[in-house]
């Protein structure tokens, strides 16, 4: 076992808008790197001098590399000159993709118009739309319409059917979840729709205990709690009959045991995308 310890360092992210952008930028180029664990301190909305410089009397006091998107010239040059005399890393998350964009496209950005990727717009109003029907959708919910779902989510307990629900709604897509119950039947919904895309989703059985355990432990009952639940041949039982289900029926399958919900949504957007093509 690598006992490694992990190396800490400070990860300045500095935005003229919310910061979304650059922290998933950030998290996923840090997360390239093993035993390393950044500290991330976000300025968000940096638009004056004024606040700036309270961004930059941190990171003074906390030196680390800096990455940032500003789009005000007189913010970009003051914050990279700071940088030079401290002697720190500084690096513009989307110049490089921007520039790339201007000379294939033939066209140049916009002015000083700093967020505007998370104006108000159809797209915008799509994901509430979405959001709001996959909550008021979730763990069965409401089935009568499920219909006007694009995409169901089928699997036993604790196979991370609500967050990769939601994580698909903010793309935009109305995704709704139905558990299978051992003993009890499936909503006969399930047999009557000719809209949404059913995806079954699977996981080993022994990472299905591990997870349960840890939920029972959150919960803050003993891990060694003597239940079906965590019981790995019942859960042995439990999983082979959905996945006999899923050959029935002829769901596409994903087996969610070693997937991050991010992973387990690109692989339902992808299955999504032949699907509306065909």
């Amino acid at each position: 076992m690598d006992l490694k310890p992990a190396r800490s360092f400070h990860m300045h992210l500095v935005s003229d808008s919310t910061g979304e952008t650059l922290s998933a930028v950030a998290k996923a180029a840090a997360a390239q790197f093993e035993h390393v664990q950044p500290i991330e301190h976000i300025y968000a909305l940096v638009r004056s001098p004024r606040q700036l410089e309270r961004a930059l009397s941190e990171i003074e006091a906390l030196p680390g590399i800096i990455m940032y998107t500003l789009i005000n010239p007189a913010l970009r040059t003051r914050l990279e000159e700071r940088c030079r005399e401290l002697q720190l890393p500084c690096v513009p998350i989307l110049d490089q993709v921007l520039g790339t964009l201007r000379n294939y496209l033939g066209t140049e950005t916009h002015v000083e118009k700093p967020g505007i990727q998370h104006e108000l717009d159809a797209g915008y109003f799509r994901r509430m739309e979405a959001l709001t029907f996959t909550m008021a959708h979730d763990d069965g919910q409401q089935t009568q319409d499920l219909n006007k779902a694009d995409i169901v989510l089928v699997g036993v307990s604790r196979t991370s059917k609500t967050p990769t629900c939601i994580y698909l709604a903010n793309r935009g897509i109305k995704a709704a979840n139905v558990p299978i119950v051992v003993g009890s039947p499936l909503p006969r919904e399930l047999d009557q729709l000719d809209h949404p895309l059913v995806i079954g989703l699977t996981v080993s059985p022994e990472r299905l205990v591990q997870i349960r355990r840890n939920r029972l432990s959150a919960m803050g009952q003993s891990e060694d709690t003597d239940t079906d639940y965590v019981d790995l041949e019942v859960v042995r039982a439990e999983t082979a009959a959905a996945r006999r289900l899923f050959a029935i029926q002829g769901w596409p399958v994903i087996d969610v045991s070693r997937r991050a919900v991010e992973e387990t949504a690109a692989a339902i957007l992808n299955i999504y995308q032949r699907h509306v093509d065909d």
